[in-house]
């Protein structure tokens, strides 16, 4: 009998990078010598302690376990808008301009679900969240990417943008602070994307996840004057609240754009669990000290990441914010995927090699810092190791 053929849509839409490598990763690990991995970007610290009570005061009610309202409790809608009013100075409608999700990583496909038709253009950053890409090809879109520029500090070239043509544009992707080169735009730069934007009469997403971290001045585009007509904003609370596994986020923006949304989210899931919902608020009012704390522990692990890029003779800027550092690999590197299998073969320490993230990223390397200074630490005495080891052996090579 034939085999049943899969869709179209997947042809072209690989397994995600992580799903498959973190497998090989995994087949690797023994108790004599464990992985060290500092490839993907899970928090590895706790959500606060206000958080995980007010979850378990929640689960403990029977009450609270039925399906509930696709645009969460309005006590979590009223706490987003807090924070946003805290954090970014954006006053947002409770009731019309916040849509909770499930995590924002669901929320960008139904915001192409609900705005791109088969054969429009999505603008997606190079390098950039490979997400992005895939979204855009299983809802028919074309991509068309756009230069993050190394020249630039990793700033967009929106001079060159200017010289397209645009007009078959349906969104824009934008991510800043920028993963994975820890790029922070100012306002003026958001301010020239925005009236790009409104030029070309094209939405423009900015995928914000990161502002809290190694980060002093957080910026939503939502602040721009002018964005409220173009522009939406996905935030969570995975990477600034530690609560990457409880797939808590949201959208917000313009009230029509938002209602577009709910209509794709409503026949996708029955709404998020109650308690989860209740744990949001309260994570939500986390003070500026518990933020400190996060950032104090993820500084000294940048200076520990950093020396671990100082290692591997890589170049990298020590002025990155978010959960990683970004580094270009040493000019003999030929092939960086295989200079970074090496390292995990040899060394059992596992680092992302900047191909996945576009051809703008294939002379790169990415470090996770949600790894203790501890694991840092032995990952360098590792690769320390593991240079002087190939060092010997190729002086060995050469005598005989």
């Amino acid at each position: 009998m034939e085999m049943i053929q899969t869709a179209k849509r997947i042809q072209n839409v690989e397994e995600y990078y992580f799903s498959k490598k973190l497998a090989e990763v995994r087949s690797l690990d023994s108790p004599e010598l464990r992985v060290i991995n500092l490839g993907i970007g899970s928090p590895d610290l706790a959500p606060s302690e206000n958080t995980i009570e007010a979850l378990i005061v929640s689960a403990k009610n029977p009450a609270n376990h039925g399906y509930q309202n696709y645009k969460g409790i309005p006590q979590l809608r009223e706490a987003i808008a807090g924070f946003y009013k805290k954090v970014y100075y954006v006053s947002l409608n409770t009731e019309t301009e916040i849509l909770p999700l499930m995590g924002s990583k669901e929320g960008i496909m139904h915001v192409c679900m609900a705005f791109v038709n088969e054969g429009d253009e999505v603008l997606i950053p190079d390098p950039g969240y490979p997400t992005y890409a895939s979204v855009a090809k299983l809802t028919g879109a074309k991509i068309v990417t756009y230069q993050m520029k190394e020249e630039l500090g990793w700033g967009i070239d929106v001079a060159a943008l200017k010289k397209r043509d645009l007009s078959n544009v349906k969104i824009m992707w934008v991510n800043f602070p920028h993963m994975p080169t820890g790029r922070i735009a100012s306002k003026d730069e958001l301010k020239e994307l925005v009236d790009l934007a409104r030029a070309n009469n094209f939405l423009i997403v900015n995928d914000n996840p990161y502002s809290l971290i190694l980060n002093e001045s957080p910026m939503s585009i939502l602040s721009i004057e002018g964005a409220d007509e173009v522009a939406l904003e996905l935030n969570s609370l995975s990477k600034s609240h530690n609560m990457a596994g409880w797939r808590i986020g949201w959208v917000a923006g313009k009230k029509e754009y938002i209602e577009a949304v709910l209509r794709v989210k409503s026949n996708m899931d029955s709404g998020m669990f109650l308690g989860l919902q209740h744990a949001a608020v309260e994570a939500l009012k986390n003070g500026d000290d518990w933020f400190q704390k996060q950032n104090m522990i993820y500084k000294k692990r940048q200076q520990a990441a950093g020396k671990i890029l100082e290692e591997l003779s890589c170049a990298f800027s020590k002025k990155q914010s978010g959960l990683f550092m970004w580094a270009k690999a040493p000019k003999e590197i030929a092939d960086v995927e295989k200079w970074i299998d090496k390292i995990l073969y040899g060394t059992n320490v596992f680092i992302t090699p900047g191909f996945i993230f576009g051809e703008a990223g294939r002379r790169f390397i990415r470090i996770s810092l949600c790894a203790t200074e501890e694991k840092l630490n032995e990952a360098l005495e590792r690769i320390k190791k593991w240079k002087v080891s190939r060092a010997t052996n190729n002086q060995e090579l050469t005598t005989q």
